[in-house]
């Protein structure tokens, strides 16, 4: 058995490049919230191009902190729950709470949305798939069945990552803003749509891959060595 296993560990790991990506929208989400948290705190109406979304959030304080606080929190629970880094019995229902606030307070944040209509029709999509995958995960956790609950786990992650990686597709917008002539109020939905397609794309991709399923078989064999 053992020898089975080690087989299987080297040929099911997490490719490189689903490892890469997701620490990278780990870090882009915890830098945007720190920077959003900065900017209420020091909010002193600037000028810069991003002067105007911070003076709408600021305008929401309560409520855009009420949204970013659990986000994070949220965040850095999901890299011990899907990396198995803490065991205790706090971690799970920790996770599931601020999960549901995250996508709760998600629903009021649109209606200040920057992007009008086109942003606010993404966060209903998206964050409407976020809560019900969200809401599968708790299920099978109370039902102790865990290849279940670490499916729709990672779904439900890698559908809130999708915040992280709007950033860089809001940077190209910036950067060509001379040359397309589109405002924030205008690229920010389709920054949003083009953002969470990609993650859900992707995280999809991954949950019917070949090589999920080999990882699945690793997981099944570390529980009957248990």
């Amino acid at each position: 058995m053992q020898g089975q296993l080690s087989t299987v560990d080297r040929t099911s790991r997490h490719p490189l490049w689903l490892l890469v990506g997701f620490w990278i929208c780990v870090v882009i989400a915890i830098t945007v919230v720190i920077r959003r948290i900065l900017a209420l705190e020091g909010s002193n109406g600037g000028t810069g191009p991003t002067a105007k979304m911070d003076a709408t959030f600021s305008s929401h304080a309560a409520l855009t902190m009420a949204h970013i606080v659990p986000a994070m929190i949220f965040v850095l629970l999901a890299v011990a729950v899907l990396f198995h880094r803490g065991r205790g019995k706090w971690l799970q229902p920790a996770f599931f709470a601020s999960g549901a606030i995250t996508g709760l307070t998600a629903y009021a944040m649109s209606s200040y949305a920057i992007g009008g209509w086109i942003e606010r029709s993404a966060v209903l999509v998206f964050d409407t798939w976020f809560l019900v995958a969200l809401s599968f995960a708790f299920r099978f956790y109370m039902r102790g069945e865990a290849g279940k609950q670490r499916t729709w786990t990672t779904r439900a992650v890698g559908i809130l990552l999708g915040i992280a990686t709007t950033r860089p597709v809001m940077g190209v917008f910036f950067a060509t803003s001379p040359k397309t002539h589109l405002s924030p109020q205008e690229f920010f939905g389709l920054a949003f749509w083009i953002g969470f397609s990609i993650n859900v794309l992707v995280i999809e991709l991954w949950l019917h891959s070949r090589r999920r399923a080999q990882l699945n078989n690793l997981y099944s064999l570390r529980a009957l060595r248990v």
